[in-house]
């Protein structure tokens, strides 16, 4: 059996480089998100947190992308335990 995992650090290497791509900068993402700092923002980018569903799906619109764009996903074999 396979376990899909989101790589956090690859997934907010990749955010960045998506939204540089597109031409915005973390203030602009801060001002569509409504948040009061860009805390979060950079939280994403340095793969400590990801973006809520919500926010996630806001944030591929923004970028232009499919939200399977954003992330990063490993699959990796699990022993099955019986």
């Amino acid at each position: 059996m396979t376990i899909p995992t989101i790589d956090l650090p690859l997934t907010g290497a990749n955010i960045t480089r998506l939204r540089k791509a597109a031409g915005l900068s973390v203030r602009d993402l801060q001002a569509v998100f409504g948040f009061s700092t860009p805390q979060a923002i950079y939280k994403w980018q340095n793969g400590a947190t990801l973006p809520t569903v919500d926010n996630l799906i806001v944030l591929a619109a923004l970028l232009n992308v499919k939200i399977d764009d954003i992330l990063v996903i490993h699959t990796a074999a699990t022993p099955v335990v019986a």
